[in-house]
């Protein structure tokens, strides 16, 4: 008789971004095949879209640090293994992933991890706190520029007996897709952020922080004005400050100094990005340090959108370049309008070409089903173990 696979899931909070999106994406997989499938977390946005019927969520203050609450956590982990038989513990963040690590001691469960981002690791002490998502027996990263992370920065972690595999972060091709467009929103929201017909139009999603790149893209923008003579353009920075008031006023200054006012739009936030990408003729993912996956640069090619990005950390695994869009090098504002200026210059049946290669390349490699299935095959091979 084989044994039900009955997975928890740990995440901090549920929101939008790529490691939320993907505890969503297989919690609801894994109920489809018939699996068991919780989620424990503090909340977010996406607990709503959960199916209740399907997926089992329950709130507990898993994002805490505090030691107090990490000992409940543990407690209430360890009864709620037990009752609910689950086979599989799977954490996905370092602060639960210890109350996870000691619940599995407990319960003699299997423990995985993803390794969703480099983490900081520069104090004996952070890089301790950080092991905690190699204790597992199975630690999946999201990217091959994760795999050679921990490989050359926590070698003393690793064993034989654990199992370190890349299992590449999928997304839903189905509505990341220019089919499922409607004109009429499309041209609703053109008028709701002010957007200009006939002019080329320059997105840049993220949230507004330094790291993001977001002062080297307004600089290329000048750049592309200056050196180029390209100024039928309209640019979107398209992301929340998230408090960050200091950064965000730098921007603003930074727009104001160079005279493009008219040029640049700041869009906190759309509850529909494949809406904002198909508004873009070009997209820009600028980040001036690594990106562990790069989700803009996967996104945008699923809609057919050429991409220009940064050639550090996991784009240069999920853009083909000169194919589905350009690589340049990070930091460098000059190379960026360069191939701005160049994808501009593109004709219509370039573009299209262009595109076509980009959503090819992430229906093969990045669909969230092939993530999905991926996962799923793995903790069948840990239980069989």
């Amino acid at each position: 008789m084989t044994t039900k696979i009955n997975v928890l899931q740990i995440i901090p909070r549920l929101g939008y971004g790529g490691a939320e999106t993907g505890c969503y994406d297989i919690a609801h997989y894994l109920a489809e095949q018939d699996c068991g499938s919780y989620i424990a977390t503090s909340g977010g946005e996406l607990l709503k879209f959960v199916k209740k019927n399907k997926v089992g969520v329950f709130k507990i203050p898993v994002h805490s640090k505090n030691p107090i609450i990490i000992l409940f956590n543990i407690l209430f982990l360890t009864f709620f293994i037990i009752a609910k038989k689950i086979n599989i513990v799977h954490a996905r963040s370092r602060a639960p992933a210890w109350s996870c690590y000691f619940a599995c001691l407990i319960t003699n469960r299997i423990f995985v991890t993803t390794f969703h981002g480099t983490y900081n690791f520069k104090s004996r002490f952070k890089k301790f706190y950080n092991s905690v998502m190699l204790r597992a027996k199975l630690t999946i990263a999201g990217s091959n520029f994760i795999f050679d992370h921990i490989n050359e920065n926590y070698n003393e972690y690793l064993n034989k007996k654990k199992k370190l595999r890349v299992i590449f972060r999928g997304i839903n091709v189905d509505y990341y897709s220019q089919k499922n467009i409607s004109i009429l929103k499309q041209e609703k929201l053109k008028m709701e952020w002010g957007l200009e017909q006939n002019k080329i139009t320059i997105l840049m999603p993220g949230r507004l922080t330094s790291w993001k790149g977001q002062e080297k893209f307004i600089e290329s923008l000048n750049i592309l004005i200056e050196d180029h003579n390209i100024t039928n353009f309209q640019a979107i920075l398209l992301g929340s400050d998230q408090g960050r008031k200091v950064y965000s006023k730098k921007l603003y200054s930074l727009v104001e100094r160079y005279s493009l006012t008219k040029k640049i739009k700041f869009i906190s936030h759309c509850k529909e990005m494949p809406l904002a990408y198909s508004l873009a003729d070009v997209v820009v993912s600028a980040s001036i340090e690594p990106e562990a996956f790069g989700r803009v640069a996967v996104e945008s090619q699923s809609m057919g959108k050429p991409i220009i990005a940064s050639n550090i950390g996991g784009s240069k695994e999920t853009v083909l370049n000169k194919k589905s869009g350009f690589l340049y090098k990070h930091d460098d504002p000059r190379e960026l309008a360069k191939y701005l200026n160049t994808v501009i210059q593109l004709n219509q049946e370039e573009l299209k070409l262009m595109g076509n290669e980009g959503r090819k390349n992430v229906i093969k490699k990045f669909d969230v089903e092939v993530m999905c299935d991926s996962n799923l095959r793995e903790y069948k091979k840990l239980l069989k173990n």
